[in-house]
């Protein structure tokens, strides 16, 4: 055991159930356009004022006619029957209702007239004296290549339900209803703090001493992709004052506080201290690594995330256990664990540890087509390229080993990031 493997640790499943039971979704909405809902948070379930198809319609482009007719129909020496064209339908048109003993052309979308029953796809038919009649298979079956109304949607029914976050699909699926603007809970402020004397901006000159804020710009990245509105405050010193003052500040501009460094045990880490000065630290401390020294509590009753320095562990704390109780507050009332995989390792790790361990790893698919995990070779704290070459977490629980062609548990990026 090592200095940062200590016992006492908070089980992350422990910690992420602690922090979803603390959560206080917020209740603030507006309304939006469909257009621009992308990735927003629904505060009412939506209900669909229409059936969609509104009428029967067309699968295809063919023949639309009444089945009867065609058991009534003598049949030729080839297996078919003929009928004369009447009418021909485009979609968007309102059609007459069928003539009996006759047939209509029909192209896809467009509605069914009154009296047809069924469609026959141009390529079984054959189209006589230039479109006079048709001729068409016996075979037909009643019922053919029709989409009935209401198929898809049914006038009254909740399409999308309170607390939906709204996908690309989820914006078509509103417009066919004819919804152009929907009500969303609001999006949540997140207040961005950097601390310490170290780091500098991208852009300035990196004296000795010095490193480059990437904190800043990977949480911008993620706090951007999950749909929520970014304070950003910059880099505080590390100074007591400074520190206690910053937090002050952000609590009143924001939601929640999401700062980075600080939170350990060094001399000139004061963020976990003006924390409980100001408000109460509720945990600290997680078996997760990289990441241990993460910290939560509130700053003046606002929501605060104290996360790791090191760049890597900033990454993967803020995945698996800020982003859960963000969506939450953020008012999603569905699932908001990610959804993890299970494949095959491709790597060995032999030694085991008392913290759970999310490692940077990447999937590939071998000649036989099974899938299967490689872990990047540099699973520092302090190292962020892993996290670029990878595409998710394969997890390593607390106390096992993993050998290759064990299977891991693996949480994609695109679960967490999309």
């Amino acid at each position: 055991m090592n200095c940062c493997d200590q016992p006492g640790l908070l089980p992350v499943d422990q910690a992420i159930n602690q922090l979803l039971d603390a959560v206080a979704p917020i209740t603030e909405s507006e309304v939006v356009s469909v257009a621009d809902a992308l990735g927003r948070v629904l505060s009412e379930d939506v209900i669909a004022l229409v059936d969609v198809p509104p009428a029967n319609n067309s699968a295809m482009d063919g023949y639309v006619l009444r089945f009867a007719d065609v058991r009534k129909a003598e049949p030729t020496d080839k297996g078919t029957a003929i009928l004369p064209i009447s009418q021909r339908i485009p979609a968007g048109k309102n059609p007459e209702p069928l003539e009996p003993g006759s047939a209509a052309r029909i192209f896809t979308g467009a509605e069914i007239p009154l009296g047809a029953d069924t469609v026959v796809m141009q390529e079984q038919c054959t189209s006589i004296n230039d479109g006079e009649a048709v001729e068409f298979p016996v075979t037909v079956c009643l019922g053919d290549h029709i989409r009935p109304k209401g198929q898809d949607i049914t006038s009254g029914s909740a399409i999308l339900k309170r607390g939906h976050k709204l996908q690309p699909q989820d914006l078509g699926l509103m417009a066919s209803i004819g919804l152009a603007e929907v009500k969303v809970y609001r999006r949540l402020k997140l207040a961005v703090l950097s601390t310490g004397d170290e780091i500098v901006e991208p852009g300035t000159e990196c004296g000795p001493g010095h490193i480059y804020n990437s904190n800043r710009y990977t949480l911008a990245g993620l706090i951007d992709a999950m749909g929520m509105e970014r304070i950003d405050l910059g880099i505080v010193p590390d100074d007591a004052e400074a520190t206690g003052e910053a937090l002050r500040k952000a609590a009143v501009k924001a939601d929640c506080i999401i700062t980075t460094g600080g939170v350990s045990v060094g001399e000139e880490d004061h963020v976990k201290a003006c924390v409980e000065r100001l408000g109460e630290l509720q945990m600290w401390r997680l078996a997760i690594k990289p990441g241990k020294p993460l910290a939560f509590g509130r700053v003046l009753d606002t929501p605060f995330f104290g996360l790791p320095g090191n760049p890597g562990a900033v990454f993967v704390t803020f995945a698996i256990a800020a982003r859960p109780y963000l969506l939450r507050y953020q008012g999603v009332e569905g699932d908001v664990l990610p959804l993890p995989l299970r494949v095959k390792a491709n790597f060995d790790r032999t030694k085991a540890a008392p913290r759970q361990e999310y490692l940077r790893a990447r999937l590939d698919v071998d000649e036989q087509g099974v899938i299967g995990a490689s872990m990047h070779n540099n699973q520092s704290s302090g190292a962020l390229s892993a996290a670029s070459w990878g595409n998710g977490f394969a997890v390593q629980p607390i106390n096992q080993l993993i050998a290759a062609g064990d299977s891991v548990q693996f949480i994609p990026f695109s679960e967490l990031f999309a």
